[in-house]
């Protein structure tokens, strides 16, 4: 299940897509990773891997939908997220001028102006890398707030002013895609209808790129415009086609944070596993010690499932339709559940390499601290976990009928990601029936997971929380977070099967589980407000995993302890 450079084979069969990835990970090995640490400490802009993005075609192959580019060139989820996962793997700041390049292209692909569109391909063949005008200094991404102005003038002729605060990719980016609002000339009075998105080049003499505002490799820019020049060909959406843009475009790229975290933490994992096998203490191996033994396990377990989930939730992405909108439950918990997951699992990792882990030449120092960032991109845990408690009563009590999600590593184009329409009826979306995919498995951790799922929609049901609690938005915010785990379970079963992962692993994974669902509940029943009903049935849902020794060891060596020395990083 973990992604190693030495043995990698693409699940996708076209030639393209088997090259592209492969170069991708020899560019890597080739620099090492002593000069990936330099480039990192001595915050070097990264040209060789821009300049190698442009040779090999990666971004313009990968981010072009087909209508627009070459023979090879698509958006295809499946292959989209091996990408996430390689710059991950290797360095988020690869990772982050490839994300944030995405958003800024999204605006673009939904829009209808086709002669801009046209113009993106060509610069995407060219080298060119984009940016995403959103997020302000004062509103963050308020966008009822947004103070960024485009003044509308005669014969199609604007001027915009303002600035935008936090954009990655705006010192180089050869478009930047602004969100604004248009004042002066012809416009509607109705409330929205003001809204715009627009197009501006950071090397225009009226785009001034005021300031790294980040201590990194990466460029996170504070800009403005200074009555920069806009005319009609430069707008991609007004009014309401400019709102859904501007969530429709996070609603595709927010699903990548969590395939970013899936890549640092194998790499950690690799270098905490062989420091760990390499060392003795007190005359035994540390692997040998049961607490390592333990950590190891659970840090494995939680990454495997971190992964199964988003595999299965990328299915969702690409089976979208406007009749089936299950993604946009799976699609937030992808950034928000499996970032934090991340975090948990380096925290895990940490404790067994311990002081090492602070070394300059590690790889480990900087997922400890770029594993931080994940869950607060693309909107926090909590703005991501206000969206998904909206979908917990269907959820729940009315489930609809769909048609199968199939496996993500067809080839194909998704096209409906940048067609996806409104963003509003977020309550009247379904999804289907959970219950039978925890039924099909007979697995004592399931079983026991399945009893805690039963207190939690009694509890909906009869002690439901009360007007005021519903203003508290931390103990919804714990709601939910029982709420998304039996969510991540269903997709980590339906997953499982697909991806071929042992009953063993799974019940493994599932101990965990049953331990979390126990730690929140417990955190719902110490809440202040918690009425005596709601206490009694979280007592119910607080339960002891089962556990198997024979499991666990073999778990152990099978799956954790056979990877000593899987992989290391060309030095």
């Amino acid at each position: 299940m973990l992604f190693n450079p030495k043995t990698f084979r693409s699940e996708q069969d076209d030639p393209a897509t088997r090259a592209l990835l492969e170069k991708t990970i020899q560019f890597f090995e080739t620099r090492g990773k002593q000069q990936l640490k330099n480039d990192d400490r001595d915050r070097v802009w990264y040209t060789e891997f821009l300049d190698f993005v442009k040779r090999e075609q990666i971004f313009a192959t990968l981010m072009t939908p087909a209508p627009y580019g070459g023979p090879a060139s698509r958006w295809d989820t499946a292959r989209i997220c091996v990408m996430n996962e390689i710059l991950g793997f290797y360095g988020l700041t690869y990772w982050y001028t490839w994300q944030v390049s995405m958003l800024g292209l999204c605006p673009i692909w939904m829009s209808p102006n086709e002669a801009v569109k046209q113009r993106t391909a060509r610069l995407l063949v060219d080298g060119g890398i984009f940016a995403f005008g959103l997020s302000e200094k004062e509103h963050g991404a308020d966008l009822y707030s947004s103070e960024m102005a485009l003044q509308l003038g005669a014969d199609g002729k604007h001027l915009a002013r303002g600035s935008k605060y936090y954009i990655g990719n705006a010192n180089k980016a050869v478009l930047v895609s602004t969100f604004g609002k248009v004042t002066g000339g012809e416009r509607s009075t109705e409330k929205g209808d003001d809204f715009v998105f627009f197009v501006v080049d950071s090397q225009h003499e009226k785009f001034k790129c005021v300031q790294n505002v980040v201590n990194s490799q990466s460029y996170v820019a504070e800009y403005e415009l200074h009555d920069y020049p806009v005319t009609d060909a430069d707008i991609l959406t007004r009014g309401r086609g400019a709102w859904d843009s501007a969530l429709n475009t996070v609603n595709v790229c927010k699903f990548n944070l969590g395939w970013a975290a899936i890549g640092i933490c194998t790499h950690a994992f690799y270098e905490a596993l062989n420091h760990a096998a390499g060392r003795r203490l007190f005359d035994h191996h540390v692997t040998d010690f049961v607490h390592v033994k333990k950590l190891f396990v659970d840090a494995y377990a939680r990454l495997v499932a971190m992964k199964v989930f988003s595999r299965r939730a990328a299915d969702y992405m690409r089976a979208a339709s406007p009749e089936d909108r299950r993604y946009l439950l799976y699609n937030p918990m992808v950034k928000m559940k499996v970032t934090t997951q991340g975090e948990e699992v380096v925290n895990l990792l940490w404790d067994v390499i311990a002081a090492k882990g602070f070394e300059k030449s590690m790889y480990f120092e900087m997922a400890t601290r770029d594993i931080r960032a994940l869950p607060k991109l693309e909107g926090t845990v909590h703005v991501n976990m206000a969206l998904v408690v909206k979908f917990m009563k269907n959820y729940f009590f009315k489930p609809g009928k769909f048609p199968d999600a199939k496996r993500t590593t067809d080839v194909g184009n998704d096209a409906f990601l940048f067609a996806q329409g409104p963003t509003k009826g977020l309550g009247k979306i379904q999804f289907h029936d959970y219950r039978p995919v925890y039924d099909s498995v007979d697995l004592p951790n399931v079983h026991a997971f399945k009893k805690q799922i039963r207190e939690l929609k009694i509890l909906l049901l009869v002690a439901s929380p009360s007007a005021e609690q519903a203003k508290d938005f931390d103990f919804l915010l714990i709601l939910g977070e029982l709420f998304t785990l039996v969510v991540y379970g269903q997709l980590i079963l339906e997953g499982a099967k697909l991806d071929g992962v042992s009953d063993e692993l799974v019940d493994q994974i599932f101990d965990f589980m049953v331990r979390d669902f126990s730690k929140f509940a417990l955190q719902l029943y110490s809440k202040s407000s918690a009425t005596w009903r709601q206490r009694l049935l979280c007592r119910r849902m607080i339960r002891t995993p089962v556990t198997n020794d024979t499991r666990y060891e073999r778990v152990l060596a099978r799956d954790v302890y056979s990877l000593v020395g899987a992989y290391t990083m060309n030095p």
